[in-house]
């Protein structure tokens, strides 16, 4: 890391002196490296102002002499897609169509994904264990979505099969149709086998170093071993790429071996093309599940590299205040310079007057008990670890938000397609207004009609065919999108038209500003985070005194480094090693 030149350590020398050494430096210019007789107290009288001790001048690193200036990062614009949808407990099969939910034509460079009810709310799935498979067939299916061939049809998973749709992707839908069923057919550890299958599924999709999105991404480029000996301030920093790399192996090897001894060949029909993930367009970057909630993110294969700090919460909402059938996953994660948290959440149900006021209270809740493990800090500014602590925030989910009007009022203004008005008596609307949630956060105007709840594979509200008033439900808009933060442009928000749940999914685009270091700064930062000793604070070449261990400078009145060579300085300099 030495330099090879004086040019270079220019604007270094100040740094070493404080307000007092600067005013002594100018008015002795040159005379306090000549006048000053040898001796121990006069030198020390005499360069005490400029110069610290050793122990001070080890202990600095270059990045309090780099003073980043406001030009150090530029923005980049970002696009991603967010999509909730309550599937009400369905589980899908090889024949869905997910256009409604994830559109094949949107090219952006995020996906959201978030799910509720994957799993019926029962006792079972709430109070024992979840059932894990209809995640993984979930995963599945928006891996086909997101990775299709280019010379695949877009339609290949649509519902009625036309007579030219390939023979071969017919066999795949029902090859994934029967690999499912047969797992759930066995008799012995079907739950303990479903976990790990979700898990194995999983990794088939991830990048394969993703345990470095967990660590630190200081933007240090060095050519080492181990990124461990490029960012010291980091404790938690990068693993070693091929320790990382050996060790996903052996756990993906594990988990198919035991796959097969349990199941024989089981999983075999459940991988997706292309089978090689470096052969991926988007990568699955996490994936989580609580009970009913499901979340997953994919990233462009090109951004995978700038994510870190990627880490997960769970809050359970639910019986008690504490279960998993309501409340959130949040994921929080950096891309580039700039902080980003997910949340996905099912909030509390039910129509009655003050309902609204539980679901206020899980929000606040969330906010509150939502909390990340601490990462280490960098360039001075600390990772987030609370959900209002990031730059971008975007909450999606079924918010169970209802419209406060009887059904009457709401049918007739729903037959006259009068959304402002029906929105007007929107409670979470009502309540954002009133500052009791949601305070300072966006939502996009609603331009579609309320997307619960609706009669099984029909475009009817179900209190148009419910026998009694009990079983009614009013329409409403309970699936939504918020955001938080600045540099964030909505660019859509619309609903898709699936009749496969109760609910209508709910998507919406997005253009992010994220500020990203230019090269410059990169460089230089590959050498500001490094601690280093006083040694290789200046260049070691011809005129430049190495006095033992010790540094020693020479300064001019203006300020620039200078060789020592004159016997005076040698006998000056060898008593200053001693004073200090």
């Amino acid at each position: 890391m030495a330099s090879t030149g004086g040019e270079k350590m220019k604007g270094c020398g100040p740094k070493l002196f404080n307000a007092k050494g600067k005013k002594a430096a100018k008015s002795t210019d040159n005379r306090s490296c000549h006048a000053a007789e040898p001796g121990p107290s006069s030198s020390k009288v005499a360069l005490s102002p400029p110069l610290r001790t050793l122990s001070e001048v080890r202990s600095m690193r270059l990045s309090h002499f780099l003073a980043q200036s406001s030009n150090n990062t530029t923005t980049e614009p970002i696009r991603i897609f967010v999509s909730t949808w309550n599937v009400g407990g369905k589980t899908p099969t090889a024949a869905l169509n997910l256009d409604d939910f994830l559109p094949p034509d949107d090219k952006s460079d995020i996906y959201v994904l978030g799910f509720q009810e994957i799993v019926p709310l029962n006792a079972g799935n709430v109070l024992v264990i979840e059932d894990n498979e209809p995640a993984a067939r979930w995963l599945v299916l928006i891996n086909q979505a997101l990775n299709r061939p280019a010379d695949v049809d877009a339609n290949v998973f649509q519902h009625e099969p036309s007579p030219s749709v390939d023979s071969s992707s017919s066999r795949a839908s029902s090859s994934l149709d029967t690999s499912f069923s047969d797992l759930s057919k066995t008799a012995s550890g079907a739950a303990i086998f479903q976990k790990s299958l979700l898990k194995a599924i999983s990794k088939s999709f991830m990048p394969v170093r993703r345990k470095q999105l967990k660590a630190c991404n200081c933007p240090v480029e060095m050519t080492k071993t181990s990124y461990r000996d490029a960012c010291f301030r980091c404790p938690k920093a990068y693993a070693d790429e091929t320790d990382s790399s050996e060790e996903d192996e052996e756990e993906e090897v594990k988990d198919k071996e035991k796959s097969r001894d349990s199941y024989g060949s089981v999983t075999d029909g459940i991988s997706s093309a292309p089978a090689a993930r470096d052969q991926l367009k988007y990568n699955l970057i996490v994936c989580k599940q609580m009970v009913g909630i499901f979340v997953t993110v994919w990233v462009k294969k090109e951004l995978v590299q700038h994510i870190g700090h990627l880490r997960k919460s769970c809050i359970g909402r639910g019986i008690l205040g504490c279960l998993g059938n309501k409340g959130c996953i949040s994921v929080s994660m950096t891309l580039h310079q700039t902080s980003f948290c997910f949340v996905c959440s099912h909030l509390a149900s039910g129509q009655k007057e003050g309902d609204e006021f539980r679901r206020n209270s899980d929000v606040l809740e969330i906010l509150r008990l939502t909390m990340f493990s601490r990462i280490c800090r960098r360039s001075g500014r600390k990772i987030p670890e609370k959900i209002l602590e990031h730059d971008k925030v975007i909450w999606l989910g079924d918010l169970n938000y209802r419209i406060a009007l009887s059904y009457a009022d709401t049918k007739k203004l729903l037959m006259e397609n009068n959304w402002d008005a029906l929105f007007e008596k929107d409670q979470l609307k009502i309540e954002r207004d009133a500052g009791r949630v949601f305070k300072g956060w966006n939502e996009g105007k609603i331009y579609f009609a309320p997307t619960y709840k609706y009669s099984f594979n029909s475009d009817a509200y179900a209190g148009e065919t419910a026998t009694s008033k009990k079983k009614r439900r009013t329409p409403a808009w309970c699936d939504r999108i918020l955001w938080r933060g600045d540099g964030i442009m909505q660019l859509s928000y619309y609903r898709g038209e699936s009749r496969f749940s109760d609910h209508r999914p709910v998507c919406g685009t997005f253009v992010v500003e994220v500020e990203v270091l230019n090269q410059r700064t990169k460089r230089r930062s590959s050498n500001a985070d490094m601690r280093i000793g006083a040694e290789e604070l200046l260049p070691t070449g011809k005129g430049y005194l190495i006095y033992g261990s010790s540094l020693v400078f020479d300064f001019t009145g203006s300020m620039e480094l200078q060789p020592c060579k004159s016997r005076v300085r040698l006998a000056r300099l060898r008593l200053l090693q001693k004073w200090s």
